[in-house]
């Protein structure tokens, strides 16, 4: 993420507007500032008063006064516009208090007035009124109904907390005011500083994409801190974490795992809680780290800062007592670490020097004598075992043991870029060894099991953040237009029908235009017509009740199995139609559904969606068949996949290691299966009006991988907003086929698979083409390494679009358009292989991306290029882009969409 500080940018109007007199103003207007004793106003004055550098204007209307500050009658009569409005009057003030802010062009207000959503329709009417006023006066506002914010290296504390934090690296942002101050007293004593402090409220304006967004490039902030109680936009959260947690760690902490928790989250913030798993799918998918209580929070944030994240989830334990080494490997493997398998040559390095007793194996007990340099050598050894990705230091406090000396030792090892962590057990013996480690930077905790858990932990972290950008595979896609068309039809159709449910021979439909293999199935209306298909098809077959109405055809007798003549089908058909006229109503009965039989040697899965109240589509992996809900084996994901998010969501079932093969089975093609998820998950986000899908059971064995049911419930045709992704899915509206010189040109926008492409790409550059581009001499490695490939390829496209023009999977030429946070700018950047150039395929790119950014809301686009560019600069000027100089060797083009 560019910083919002980087001057290449500085040819946009300022993007952060708003937010920057937020959160380091140099004056502010308190509105509402009293001296009564008790009364939030004068707690508010005395915190600006005593801490705050800039200037004060209080306003009230009857007193010349406040705290020795002159004080004002009204906004108007404020002798400046101030940067920032802190707001504690009575909630139906507040509306015409913001009004008069956007009439002076106030660009900030702090809203900490409560009595708004929280208390139903007229507050939400309220917030509605404030909205309004702020939008027409181009204000960001945090609140209402919050504690306020504290800026503490600005010396800005506009809340009614008592006291002012330290000044530190961390961003802390919390739904609750009162976590906040019960926080705040706790790192006052643990000397834990904060770059701000940050009270969001109701989240009427400034959300969570809005503050990660901009603590994510504030140079003062290394990790942000986040209590959550309602997640508000979630696509606009997953964009923006998604963005930052690379480069800064985001650790959460969200309200409402159990129902009846999300309830009183629910009614304290005003919104829904949405699915406890869902969410922690989510944050797993853009890299946010979760934790379960205040104490984790803040200890990940300490332990992430002062040690490396590990590699993989194998621990080395060096302890002097055996018992603690089996409560820490106990801890280790039941938080998805494993323990560090110690190979010959390891072994022979312990046992060169380690007493004959040790225990030969890891954990590594050196026996309760050990001094320091026993623990020193041992130490060092884990650390250079190549099979280990962590090293934890058990200690504890024997008559011989040397605790100090011990992490004297510790404290001068190399570390080789490993994660290592130390429990030295105890009170008073170890305290000095304790200190020792915490200034080296070593994290100390008070028992081995709770160091396990935080080291896998770490790893899980680590796992997350590398998935954001593995490189999938290219998975076969169906042909675009044909499956979107045939589908949207279908389900048209249903909609016209008044239906909800698409039967199953409509579902397998479907299925078959996303290239997922279903079990042939064919409508059968008498027991004549049964046996008739039943003859083609071949014995044995399967009958199953056909209805618009019903969807569990097992709870009426609707379904008939492993049928092996004509007369076992005719049978068939008349039990069903007697079982669900008794059962249901002949009304319900449309005739049967008639398929092969399909012999079930294989694993039963199901593959579902369903709708989430934050989130939207969520996708469903897992073991399947009539125990679906006894077994609970499954796993959530949100959409849209790809081959290696497929297979992290499959990895998180049980099953899927059955699926690998065992006890002599054969495995599954677990590449096909992945495709399968991939192109559901497609399907998923390409079919808005689909409500509920059910693939149950997708039969799954060495040979075959089929549906044998699937059903289909679609949203009310009355419905007029339908629920949208939570992470943006590839955008098919920029896909156009292009003839240059009679050859077929794809231009289409860019794909996580790209990465291999790309690197081919950059092998065609010359270094002319490369300066040109990029302002600069980049190395051939350095332009295809992959951190940076796969960023450019796996990107967010609600943030950016990469328009790639391809001929025979060969990229031709890249062009790019990035938005600017807070903003309706973007840059962009244009590249075009050489021996392409000159033949219009740069103007083509730059025609397709000037109507995405345009169809994206982008108001304005420049970039800046060298001044003997001048291929670029008479392509912009032909495009309408105006063209200005930009220092000595620059110029810089803009346009206005």
């Amino acid at each position: 993420m560019r910083p919002l500080s980087d001057p290449s940018l500085g040819f946009f109007h300022r993007m952060e507007k708003g937010l920057s007199e937020l959160f380091a103003p140099k004056s502010v207007a308190l509105i509402g500032a009293t001296e009564n004793p008790g009364s939030v106003g004068r707690t508010v004055m005395a915190n600006l008063v005593g801490s705050f550098p800039g200037t004060i204007y209080p306003v009230n209307p009857k007193r010349d006064s406040v705290l020795g500050v002159k004080a004002y009658p009204s906004l108007a009569a404020l002798p400046e516009k101030p940067d920032l409005a802190v707001i504690v009057t009575p909630a139906k003030s507040v509306s015409q208090i913001i009004s008069e802010c956007a009439d002076r062009g106030i660009p900030s207000a702090i809203i900490i007035s409560a009595g708004f959503k929280e208390m139903g329709e007229p507050g939400i009417k309220m917030e509605e009124e404030i909205l309004v006023h702020a939008r027409r006066g181009g204000m960001r506002i945090i609140g209402p109904n919050c504690l306020g914010v504290m800026r503490p290296s600005k010396g800005l504390n506009a809340t009614f907390a008592a006291g002012m934090a330290l000044k530190g690296k961390i961003a802390f942002i919390s739904q609750s005011g009162a976590l906040c101050t019960a926080v705040l007293d706790w790192s006052l004593r643990e000397k834990v500083g904060f770059s701000a402090f940050v009270s969001i409220g109701s989240m009427l304006d400034v959300d969570w994409s809005d503050l990660i967004d901009y603590f994510g490039s504030d140079p003062e902030t290394e990790s942000l801190l986040i209590y959550m109680e309602s997640i508000g936009d979630a696509r606009r959260f997953l964009s923006a974490a998604r963005e930052v947690a690379l480069s800064k760690p985001i650790i959460l902490i969200k309200a409402g795992r159990s129902a009846e928790s999300a309830k009183a989250a629910a009614s304290h913030t005003g919104a829904l809680a949405g699915s406890d798993e869902v969410l922690s799918a989510a944050f797993a998918r853009v890299g946010v780290l979760r934790v379960d209580t205040i104490s984790d929070l803040f200890s990940m944030a300490d332990l992430l800062s002062k040690q490396p994240r590990p590699k993989g989830p194998h621990l080395a334990i060096v302890t002097n007592a055996g018992g603690p080494g089996v409560i820490a490997t106990d801890a280790l493997i039941a938080g998805g670490g494993k323990l560090a398998e110690t190979s010959r040559e390891i072994f022979e390095a312990y046992n060169a020097f380690l007493p004959p007793h040790w225990s030969r194996g890891n954990p590594i007990d050196i026996l309760g004598d050990a001094r320091a340099p026993v623990y020193g050598k041992a130490v060092e050894i884990a650390l250079q075992d190549p099979a280990a990705e962590g090293v934890l230091v058990i200690l504890t406090p024997q008559d011989m043991t040397e605790p100090t000396e011990t992490a004297e030792a510790l404290a001068k090892i190399e570390r080789k870029g490993k994660t290592l962590l130390a429990s030295w057990m105890g009170a008073d013996s170890v305290r000095s060894g304790k200190e020792i480690l915490t200034h080296a930077g070593i994290p100390n905790f008070e028992f081995p099991d709770e160091a396990c858990r935080a080291f896998a932990q770490m790893w899980q972290y680590e796992k997350h953040l590398r998935s954001i950008y593995e490189v999938p595979e290219l998975c076969l896609m169906t042909d675009e237009g044909a499956c979107l068309v045939h589908v949207h039809r279908m389900i048209e159709k249903a909609l016209q029908e008044n239906r909800t449910l698409l039967d199953e021979v409509e579902s397998k439909k479907v299925l078959e235009a996303y290239s997922i293999p279903a079990v042939p199935t064919e409508v059968a209306h008498s027991p004549e017509e049964a046996a008739q298909l039943a003859e083609r098809f071949g014995f044995p077959v399967v009958l199953k009740l056909f209805s618009k109405t019903i969807t569990h055809k097992t709870d009426v007798g609707g379904v008939k199995l492993n049928l092996h003549s004509v007369e076992e089908v005719r049978k068939a058909y008349e039990e069903i139609f007697a079982s669900v006229v008794k059962m249901a109503g002949q009304k319900h009965f449309q005739g049967v559904t008639v398929q092969p039989m399909i012999k079930l040697d294989g694993y039963e899965l199901i593959l579902g969606s369903s709708i989430d109240e934050q989130l939207g589509p969520v996708l469903l992996f897992g073991c399947g068949g009539q125990l679906v809900e006894v077994f609970k084996d499954s796993a959530l994901a949100i959409p849209p996949l790809t081959t290696t998010l497929a297979r992290r969501l499959m990895e998180r079932t049980k099953i899927y290691y059955a699926l690998q093969g065992v006890r002599g089975r054969k495995g599954v093609d677990l590449k096909r299966l992945e495709q399968i998820l991939v192109q559901f998950s497609r399907l998923i986000v390409e079919q808005p009006w689909i409500k509920e899908f059910d693939i149950n059971p997708l039969l799954a064995s060495a040979d075959t991988l089929i549906a044998l049911d699937a059903r289909i419930v679609l949203h009310d045709p009355k419905t007029k907003e339908l629920p949208r992704p939570a992470i943006r899915p590839y955008p098919t509206q920029y896909v156009e086929k292009w003839r240059l010189d009679g050859k077929e040109i794809l231009i289409r926008p860019i794909r996580p698979e790209d990465e291999k492409p790309l690197h081919s790409f950059h092998q065609d550059l010359s270094k002319e083409t490369v300066r040109q581009r990029w302002l600069k001499d980049l190395g051939f490695d350095e332009r295809t390494a992959h951190e940076r490939l796969s960023k450019i390829s796996f990107i967010d496209y609600d943030r950016e679009i990469v328009l790639l023009a391809e001929r025979e999977s060969e990229i031709l030429g890249a062009a790019r358009v990035s938005k600017i946070p807070f903003s309706k700018s973007a840059s962009f950047g244009l590249v075009v292989k050489d021996q392409w150039q000159n033949k219009g395929i740069g103007a083509k790119l730059m025609q397709k991306l000037l109507q995405a950014a345009k169809a994206e809301g982008i108001e304005e686009i420049a970039a800046s290029m060298l001044l003997e560019n001048h291929q670029m600069q008479a392509l912009c000027r032909r495009l309408g882009f105006s063209l200005e100089p930009l220092g000595q060797d620059r110029m810089i083009a803009r346009l206005r969409l």
